[in-house]
């Protein structure tokens, strides 16, 4: 277990790892509290280069491969205050607007489509969803699997295109089909 220093999460948290989600997330032992998101009093600095150093590396999407009826994407996400969980791993309290979260979006959208950066690696170091740990891969999923604004905007898509900026209840996506 890393100790508080090197993470730079609270006492008493530290990162585990989820099996069935194969991500990252945050735990105290003593409150038996568990949490995707990064507990109030983390050094977000610190946190950012553990988890670059133990927690990132290229998604395995393993041997089943596609689906009938299912795609894969990936996805850039940036909250804003007006999100259902204004909150990340990369921040405890968001509360850039929506107006700050678009203009970021569109700087990002820009480097991506110049060719620049890829996606995957944009959404490894500035994705506010934990699948950044992941270049953003949210694998495998059909119709029904996502909010509905997400889901149409990718299925949209034709797999290598990247949408243009969607608003979820989430908050602002890049989306990238992979499959």
């Amino acid at each position: 277990m890393a100790d508080q220093a090197e993470t730079g999460l609270p006492a008493g948290w530290e990162v585990r790892h989820s099996n069935s989600k194969n991500l990252p997330y945050y735990f105290n032992a003593a409150e038996k509290n568990s949490r995707w998101e990064p507990p109030s009093g983390t050094d977000v600095e610190k946190l950012k280069i553990y988890m670059a150093k133990y927690h990132s590396g290229a998604f395995n999407p393993g041997a089943s491969g596609a689906q009938p009826g299912k795609i894969r994407a990936a996805h850039l996400l940036v909250k804003h205050n007006q999100s259902r969980r204004p909150s990340s791993w990369r921040e405890a309290n968001i509360t850039r607007t929506k107006d700050e979260a678009r203009e970021i979006l569109k700087g990002y959208e820009q480097r991506i489509k110049s060719g620049e950066v890829k996606l995957g690696d944009l959404a490894e170091t500035e994705s506010d969803c934990s699948s950044a740990r992941k270049k953003g891969d949210l694998g495998y999923f059909a119709r029904g699997d996502m909010q509905k604004e997400f889901e149409d905007a990718a299925f949209a898509l034709q797999p290598g295109e990247i949408s243009g900026i969607v608003d979820t209840a989430s908050g602002l996506h890049l989306i990238e089909r992979l499959e």
